[in-house]
């Protein structure tokens, strides 16, 4: 490890800071001293609203901790024990959330059939639903996918209105898990809307932590009527905040303001500048393309070594891709300075 620290670290967009419009918005709901508790205050009834009025339509909205409770809290509200869900098997569902989706519905299996480049298809849970035929077998309720996916591709609407479209078909819900749905809002220039509920969508994990909140992710149920037992769940759950308004006042103030899309749209420029300011280094080859704000190098042993010893943390994933993922508050100087490193690592 050098003496010298890096600027700024990429390793994920959970080690941004708080923006400036959730930190006052939670200082402003702090100073107007005693308000009821667990959502009975103003600045939830006025974040659901915002939420509602943000992808137009009157949806059942609720505030957890994280999008692992979001995640598996809504999975299991769709899906009975005795069923299962279909999802990649790169999902942050199935790697990632230490078995909650199967301890909160009680039971339910999670599928991951075969999905090119990390992306769900009609095909693969056709594939899914054939082979759970049988009586005995754990049949699909609830299909899941992540956007942008885990590996920072994007589903376009029509990828998703393919998706919603085979889970009418064969009887299936559609959850999705948007953490960074900021972003997928950002890159691909369209509203909420258009690729949620108006595609087939059902149910949301609004992400709200990764762009630029303290705490706090959203659970958005299009159809209302889906939405029956999940705030029975969250209580049991240990997922509603006696402090309901620090939780919701951020997601009013950013909506209210633009930041939710402005900070997106900064992380996404940021991962594309850092692939452009590497683009030329010899041997450096991109897992994926650069969709929203994360970037995978095939980046070399020896070259990741040398990083790590720098000081420079990031994650390596999916067979050996090395993971720069950018947030609300990326510094142009310290993606110049991480793009040098690289490229002196690999001898450029």
């Amino acid at each position: 490890m050098t003496d010298t620290a890096p600027p700024q670290q990429f390793a994920s967009d959970n080690y941004s800071g708080i923006c400036p419009q959730a930190l006052e918005a939670i200082t402003r709901a702090s100073a107007a001293g005693s308000t009821p508790a667990y959502g009975d205050d103003p600045w939830t009834r006025l974040a659901e609203d915002a939420i509602r009025t943000l992808f137009g339509t009157d949806a059942a909205v609720f505030f957890v901790f994280n999008g692992t409770a979001a995640n598996a809290l809504t999975l299991a509200t769709l899906c009975p024990p005795y069923c299962s869900i279909i999802a990649t098997d790169i999902a942050h569902a199935e790697t990632s959330e230490r078995g909650a989706p199967e301890f909160f519905t009680g039971g339910s299996k999670v599928m991951t059939p075969p999905c090119p480049e990390g992306k769900l298809t009609p095909a693969a849970i056709k594939l899914c639903c054939r082979k759970t035929q049988s009586f005995q077998a754990s049949t699909p309720a609830v299909v899941t996918i992540t956007q942008p996916t885990e590996n920072g591709l994007l589903y376009t609407a029509e990828e998703i209105k393919a998706l919603s479209d085979t889970c009418r078909e064969h009887g299936l819900k559609l959850h999705m898990d948007g953490a960074r749905l900021a972003n997928a809002v950002a890159a691909l220039g369209c509203t909420p809307a258009a690729i949620t509920w108006e595609v087939g969508v059902d149910a949301l994990s609004f992400g709200g932590t990764k762009n630029g909140m303290a705490v706090g992710d959203a659970v958005v149920f299009f159809d209302r009527s889906l939405a029956r037992g999940f705030a029975e769940r969250a209580k049991q759950g240990g997922q509603v905040a006696s402090k309901m308004r620090f939780l919701s006042a951020p997601w009013l103030s950013m909506i209210k303001n633009g930041a939710w899309l402005e900070n997106a749209r900064h992380a996404n420029e940021s991962a594309r500048f850092f692939a452009q300011s590497i683009a030329d280094v010899p041997n450096l080859r991109l897992a994926w393309a650069v969709d929203s704000n994360s970037v995978f190098l095939l980046l070399p042993e020896q070259a990741a070594n040398t990083l790590r010893a720098q000081g420079w943390r990031f994650y390596t994933m999916f067979g050996g891709a090395a993971r720069f993922l950018f947030g609300w508050d990326a510094k142009p100087e310290a993606i110049k300075a991480l793009a040098n490193a690289i490229r002196a690592a690999m001898g450029g």
